[in-house]
């Protein structure tokens, strides 16, 4: 693969012509090329140009000043990348990547461990790799995550309970349930409730009425304080 700050024009009597589009201003930046490639680009017009009608001093003014705002443009998308690259230190993000082959896209979610940046880009390091910025399609907030991870596990213990109730007995499932109705009502924050799937919520209600059907107990209350 070519070297992407490869110069790919050609200089003729002096004026750049890009080898995509001829009729393009000398003056005129290439698009995709970086600062580098401007600067060599700009070079090569002042080595080969014709001895017999120079460049004026006023055409190579033009194009340093066009040159220089180039800089300062790259200069500052260099610094806000970074920026927003230090910004994701610790917090959950999700990258998706392409496979240019299959065309198949491949998520990978994890904790920002730190930030690198190399060849003009930000790198973001997430368990030992390094994975770039631009691959970034989601930045997930720590509470938000905390109450995925919260209700995972729930409904993964409420899946460990029997699915017939009448399989359900105080001796091997009344302290569980009791537990899991507590951690519900008490301990699950708001957010974390509202993300639960309905059905785990009835699955829920009904093991709880089950253990105090059992019991002889008065049915226990789901209803929440706003």
């Amino acid at each position: 693969m070519a070297d992407q700050n490869s110069v790919s024009a050609i200089v003729k009597n002096g004026e750049v012509t890009n080898l995509d589009n001829s009729t393009k201003s000398k003056n005129a930046t290439p698009a995709g090329y970086d600062k580098d490639s401007f600067l060599q680009i700009l070079v090569a017009q002042m080595k080969y140009q014709d001895p017999l009608e120079p460049t004026s001093n006023t055409e190579y003014i033009n194009q340093y000043a066009t040159f220089t705002q180039v800089e300062q443009l790259s200069n500052m998308a260099n610094a806000m990348s970074l920026s927003r690259a230090s910004e994701m230190v610790g917090k959950t993000v999700r990258i998706t990547q392409v496979n240019g082959d299959t065309g198949e896209a491949s998520v990978i979610e994890g904790v920002v461990d730190y930030v690198t940046f190399s060849g003009n880009k930000a790198y973001l390091n997430i368990n030992g790799e390094n994975y770039s910025i631009d691959d970034v399609t989601e930045v997930l907030d720590s509470e938000y995550t905390s109450a995925v991870k919260a209700v995972e596990d729930f409904q993964k213990a409420i899946d460990k309970l029997p699915s017939n109730l009448d399989d359900i007995n105080e001796e091997e499932h009344g302290l569980t349930i009791d537990t899991m109705y507590n951690y519900y009502m008490n301990l699950m924050d708001e957010k974390a409730r509202n993300m639960m799937n309905p059905n785990y919520v009835t699955a829920l209600k009904q093991y709880v009425a089950r253990i105090d059907e059992i019991r002889g107990d008065e049915y226990r209350s789901f209803k929440l304080e706003d």
